[in-house]
């Protein structure tokens, strides 16, 4: 047996029947049946009040309960198979202390009543529907064969996921707050219920041809004005693009291109129901732009944004800097003049010279450094 072999064997390594894989997975269910039951535990303090009377809670309390055995199980699985134990004891410890708190059977008795909150719910049902989808989609159809899930800048951009859902409150007031404040007085009640009054496929495409062309222009201004590239450029610093990558933004960023996006629908007064379908067609889809997937989507590439046209935005290529602006409707980069799309890949991403930190909160301070 070689030295490789004798490193799986042994259970050092991180291929099939290493126990690296199981104890990966057993972490991810026990991180998350935690925090899940800490939601039970401190709802007022732990989920976000838009979401609680949503959720079905008998499913959600199933869900709790397979992911502690599970992450269990796993976590047993990686201690037999690996040398070091430290990812099965990890899970076997986060499942362990989720059951002795109560597991999936912990009663809410009381009210739940709490308005300023820590959106925990929020990033723990984001990572588990996101990581179910995309983390098999990359590991099946890889764009880059040879890039791993704990590729370089993971931690970073795992960081600035974490914290922009945990934030969700935060952010969601401030998205609205350009809007209600400064432009109140634009709002016509007249147009904002002809416009509501419409059918919702209708008005679902008016908001993604409207938003994206707001979110053009200031996309591009973030390129064009050197001080808000330095905040821009957190997000084009990743050196290899995921599922996860697209989360690596700067918070004043995130602020700034969300609020002066939502003015429009906010003045035009599209219904509620048609902004919440395209605030989910808009989540998965950003996230699906920046995914190390290899799909070709030829019939579709002037019709709506993909991989490969966003892809070509990140891009480290001389002739691809400061293309590729929409982020739903590549159509308008061809009316602008901002469009490059060959049918390659690009080789490599990120800034020349990679002037950008790593580490979530070196990137925060990052933009405010003189030079």
């Amino acid at each position: 047996m070689n030295e490789t072999g004798r490193r799986l064997g042994r259970g050092t390594g991180q291929g099939f029947g290493s126990g690296w894989i199981s104890g990966m997975l057993a972490v991810t269910c026990g991180a998350l049946g935690y925090g899940a039951v800490l939601c039970l535990i401190f709802p007022d303090l732990l989920t976000t009040p838009s979401a609680r009377s949503h959720y079905p809670m008998a499913l959600i309390r199933f869900l709790i309960y397979m992911l502690l055995v599970v992450g269990f199980v796993l976590g047993l699985l990686s201690a037999l198979l690996r040398r070091r134990k430290t990812l099965g004891l990890t899970a076997i410890a986060l499942t362990t202390a989720a059951t002795l708190l109560g597991g999936s059977n912990v009663e809410i008795s009381t009210e739940v009543t709490g308005t300023n909150t820590v959106g925990l719910d929020w990033l723990l049902l984001n990572v588990f529907v996101l990581a179910l989808v995309f983390v098999p989609l990359e590991r099946i159809w890889p764009r880059l064969r040879d890039q791993t899930i704990l590729r370089f800048g993971w931690s970073t951009d795992l960081m600035h996921f974490a914290m922009s859902h945990l934030l969700v409150q935060v952010t969601v007031v401030l998205t609205m707050l350009p809007a209600a404040v400064f432009f109140r007085w634009a709002a016509r009640p007249w147009l904002q219920d002809s416009v509501a009054a419409q059918p919702l496929p209708l008005q679902f495409v008016e908001i993604v041809l409207v938003a994206d062309l707001a979110e053009y222009a200031v996309h591009r201004a973030f390129h064009r004005v050197p001080f808000l590239w330095r905040f821009h450029a957190v997000h084009h610093s990743s050196r290899y693009l995921d599922w996860l990558a697209g989360s690596r933004l700067h918070l004043v960023d995130i602020v700034v291109t969300r609020g002066l996006s939502f003015v429009p629908l906010y003045v035009l007064g599209f219904s509620t129901t048609a902004i919440y379908a395209y605030l989910v067609f808009v989540s998965f889809l950003a996230v699906f732009i920046h995914a190390n997937v290899r799909f070709d989507f030829r019939p579709l590439d002037w019709v709506v944004v993909t991989p490969r046209f966003h892809h070509w935005h990140h891009a480290a290529d001389p002739e691809a800097v400061d293309k590729n602006f929409a982020v739903h409707l590549p159509l308008i980069d061809r009316v602008f003049g901002t469009a490059y799309f060959p049918r390659r890949w690009p080789e490599a991403y990120g800034i020349a010279g990679h002037p950008v930190p790593e580490g979530y909160w070196r990137q925060l301070a990052w933009p405010f450094r003189r030079g």
